[in-house]
């Protein structure tokens, strides 16, 4: 067993070679050091390499129907060597809609949130670098997205379009933007009173210049930690629409449409149809937060000591 003062020598050698490095070296090591968001990591890692590989790792069409060509003995079979997480109604098998539907998931979720961090890093970086009036109208517009239920909001765009993939992302993306314009205001409004900005526009820099070069590089860190909190809200959110029936529409394997069509069978025992499709969505979720929160505490200079 360490002594407290040998453990200690440790973690002074440990920040002893942490001096001197930036911030995103010593942000990886941190990270490497919480077990827990690199298992989250983990978690996310596999997840995408599934999704990428699906028709390397399952042997199944997502949407073929084996009652077809096996008959009824094909419908509703519980999980074996055969089926991994079974079948559903049409004599589909689950694991590889889930694997197909992770595909869906993670493309909606890191689409939409590339959007929503676009347009809140500007509106936000432009509220915080004007001030005035600029910043009360765009503050006004972030309250106004942050009071409204914010799925309602999503719900009124997505039913007068038309479903579709694209479609569905951006309307996601539009309506996601108000965490990370607070972000980028709180982060611009302290960085703009700083000596390299002043110095900056003591030399006749545009303000263009300024907020793009030497405000937005140094707003990273906060972003992208809301960035990956971000797209496990917006997978949550997706699914959500998908049970309501607002979402991905059939045949596509959409993990919230899975649990909405097997919700009916779960309490006459075919509980593997709405089963799997959950845990998936909440292994994923849970490797984003985990990863999240692991990645803002590595990158947070007040934890360097």
């Amino acid at each position: 067993m360490e002594t407290k003062t040998e453990k200690q020598k440790k973690e002074n050698n440990i920040n002893q070679k942490m001096e001197g490095r930036s911030l995103w070296a010593d942000g990886w090591i941190r990270l490497k050091r919480n077990k827990l968001a690199m298992f989250g990591m983990w978690l996310i890692i596999i997840i995408c390499l599934a999704a990428i590989f699906a028709p390397y790792i399952t042997k199944y069409d997502p949407n073929e129907q084996f009652i077809w060509t096996e008959g009824p003995s094909a419908k509703l079979v519980p999980p074996c060597s055969k089926y991994w997480f079974g079948t559903d109604v049409y004599g589909r098998d689950i694991y590889t809609r889930v694997i197909y539907g992770a595909r869906i998931s993670l493309q909606i979720g890191f689409a939409a949130t590339a959007i929503s961090v676009v347009i809140g890093v500007i509106l936000g970086s432009i509220a915080g670098y004007y001030g005035g009036i600029i910043d009360d109208f765009i503050s006004w517009l972030t309250n106004v997205i942050f009071a409204f239920p914010f799925l309602l909001f999503v719900l009124a765009l997505v039913a007068y379009l038309p479903p579709s993939l694209p479609l569905l992302y951006m309307a996601i993306g539009i309506i996601s933007w108000a965490s990370f314009a607070r972000v980028a205001r709180g982060q611009v409004i302290q960085l703009k009173e700083m000596e390299f900005v002043e110095a900056a526009t003591a030399i006749g820099s545009h303000d263009k210049r300024i907020i793009f070069k030497h405000i937005l590089p140094n707003i990273l860190a906060p972003i992208i930690v809301q960035t990956t909190l971000e797209i496990g809200s917006i997978i949550m959110l997706e699914s959500s629409l998908s049970f309501l029936g607002f979402g991905i529409q059939p045949p596509k394997p959409a993990w919230g449409y899975m649990i909405s069509e097997g919700k009916q069978y779960f309490l006459s025992g075919q509980w593997w149809w709405s089963v799997f499709p959950g845990l998936a969505i909440m292994i994923l979720v849970l490797g984003f937060n985990l990863f999240g929160d692991g990645l803002r505490d590595a990158l947070d200079p007040r934890l360097k000591q």
